[in-house]
């Protein structure tokens, strides 16, 4: 069982983790290209760049055709990562991601930086809170969301093996380490991270932290809740979710995204089918994001262990 505390928690990036990982890929495989959009240094594409210049490129600010160069090394053996801001990724460079890259189901793979509402200071026209939606609705498509860094790296290096489009959801500021560098991870598998009867709180990226220590909070509570983290979110694990429905009977579900069409909206999908139990969802709700400190904008927009100890006791309400 996992135990987090809010103070003395190491923190890192997971775009960092990401850039790391690219640029181990990088090493070991000659095939990896790296394409970014003038964004290099921000996506921490510019280890990769460094030592293999000759295997990057640099689009400038044209996203879309940025998409369509990555689409194209794909068909002559490639295997490039195409890493930029996930607003843009997801919004700007849509069309060409749907017609091009999943419809010809090409070995294409986004990085998608600065998802969230704690891209923070950036505002609301960088913060991705749709991307997640937009991206798993896509046939051919597979989405993840790691939790921390360390689950970034081992996120970064599976898509690289795993032939056809990925998209993977990377964080503008440092968040708690959840995971270490042991940890196991396998694209369409959820991770059980403290067992529990009452209520399964299911949570990606940073939320997985938040929901680990409103665990805690239930406990005093005695309240015993199962946290499951479930990094990827297309394909998403049915069996785990099943059997967190069917022993707990209530679930609450947490993202740093919009509540419509996102994590907790699949998660909805596979239990209405599969095992109907009462649901409340920790999201944004219908807003646009906002300039601030990113812990901050958690608070405000409501993504906090609070408001998930509070919709926990919600849900318990309509699960008696």
């Amino acid at each position: 069982m996992i135990v987090m505390e809010r103070t003395s928690v190491d923190k890192k990036k997971t775009r960092q983790g990401f850039g790391e990982a690219l640029l181990e890929l990088g090493r070991e495989n000659p095939d990896i290209v790296a394409v970014t959009s003038d964004v290099k240094g921000s996506v921490n594409v510019n280890y990769f760049a460094d030592e293999f210049p000759e295997r990057f490129i640099n689009c400038g600010v044209a996203e879309q055709n940025a998409c369509n160069i990555a689409a194209g090394l794909s068909l002559v053996g490639k295997i490039p990562f195409y890493a930029l801001y996930g607003c843009f990724a997801s919004t700007r460079c849509l069309d060409m991601i749907r017609t091009t890259i999943c419809y010809g189901n090409l070995n294409v793979k986004i990085a998608g930086s600065h998802g969230g509402i704690l891209t923070g200071e950036d505002g609301a026209s960088h913060q991705a809170l749709e991307e997640l939606g937009l991206m798993r609705v896509l046939p051919n498509m597979t989405v993840i969301i790691p939790c921390d860094y360390w689950e970034a790296k081992r996120a970064t290096k599976a898509t690289a093996a795993l032939n056809g489009p990925c998209y993977l959801r990377l964080g503008r500021a440092s968040i708690p380490l959840v995971t270490d560098e042991h940890s196991t991870f396998e694209i369409g598998k959820g991770v059980l991270l403290r067992d529990g009867t009452d209520v399964a709180i299911v949570a990606c990226g940073v939320m997985v932290y938040e929901a680990l220590l409103a665990a805690e909070m239930l406990a005093d509570q005695g309240i015993s809740a199962r946290v499951i983290n479930i990094h990827t979110v297309k394909p998403i694990d049915m069996d785990i979710l099943t059997d967190a429905a069917k022993t707990c009977g209530a679930v609450v579900t947490a993202e740093e995204h919009q509540i419509h069409c996102g994590m907790g909206s699949a998660v909805a999908e596979v239990l209405a089918q599969h095992c109907p139990v009462p649901i409340e969802f920790i999201g944004i709700k219908d807003r646009f994001g906002m300039s601030g400190p990113g812990m901050e904008l958690l608070t405000e927009f409501g993504l906090r262990d609070v408001n998930i100890v509070e919709a926990v006791n919600t849900v318990l309400k309509r699960k008696t």
